[in-house]
């Protein structure tokens, strides 16, 4: 079965859920004449991207307590414009990490065209993406300890399993960048960052303007550690400088191609 396929399936599962409420693994296997496995497969993979509850032989809708409403950042021009310039940096049968955050999953769908790609991630939702892909890549996880502030795993055993492998390339996000020191975040754990830049030959931190300047207590990544900065063409000229300074390629995408 093709990955079109696969995908229109899924949509039909969940306009079904939605619609009745509930939903037997049953029911779903005879209805699209495929196995329990992959419609289990399917269930575990929509409840992971928030779209159903899973529930003992089958499925359910989410309570409307817990239906988010859209969060514009996710769609944003700006993250879009800056997921089509850090694309166009990555080849066919490249080895990269893909690290958790919204502006780094905004890439994955402009890469069904790649082939070859070997993928690393921490993150769960990233990995759901990529397997929805056309071409879809080698996907490896990390593996570790589930840190619920960053939605991706962290820890010692994560960062033992990166340091088998080598990467063309990073794409990573920021909380801030401060200007002087490099990446900032919210989040206290930072290790995981490191050890995924330490075993990139090239570090792309993918970032809106609006965050570079922003200074945020827990330094990420310092600039000794990045090689290519992705924002968007509204970066104030006296930024751009100080960056490009330190040797960092900087890349201003236009908001529109």
């Amino acid at each position: 079965m093709t990955k079109r396929n696969t995908q229109q399936r899924r949509h039909a599962i969940v306009a079904l859920v939605q619609e009745r409420g509930e939903v037997s693994v049953d029911e779903l296997t005879q209805r699209f004449a495929t196995s329990e496995v992959t419609i289990r497969k399917d269930l575990a993979l929509l409840e992971t991207g928030g779209l159903l509850l899973r529930r003992y032989g089958g499925a359910v809708s989410l309570p409307s307590e817990m239906v988010a409403e859209p969060d514009p950042q996710q769609v944003s021009v700006r993250k879009m414009a800056i997921a089509r310039a850090a694309a166009n940096r990555l080849r066919d049968h490249n080895r990269v990490i893909i690290d958790s955050g919204t502006t780094t999953r905004s890439m994955i769908p402009l890469l069904g065209s790649k082939r070859g790609l070997v993928v690393m991630t921490n993150s769960l939702n990233v990995a759901g993406a990529l397997r929805e892909l056309e071409n879809e890549p080698t996907l490896l996880m990390t593996g570790g300890t589930w840190d619920p502030h960053s939605e991706s795993f962290q820890g010692q055993i994560a960062e033992q399993v990166l340091r088998s492998y080598d990467f063309d390339q990073l794409f990573i996000g920021a909380d801030g960048i401060d200007l002087a020191r490099g990446t900032t975040t919210f989040n206290e754990l930072v290790g995981l960052s490191r050890v995924m830049a330490d075993v990139a030959r090239e570090v792309i931190v993918m970032v809106e303007s609006e965050k570079i300047g922003r200074r945020i207590p827990n330094l990420e990544l310092p600039w000794s550690s990045i090689h290519t900065l992705v924002t968007d063409d509204a970066l104030a000229d006296d930024a751009r400088a100080q960056i490009e300074a330190r040797g960092i390629t900087v890349i201003c995408a236009p908001l529109a191609d």
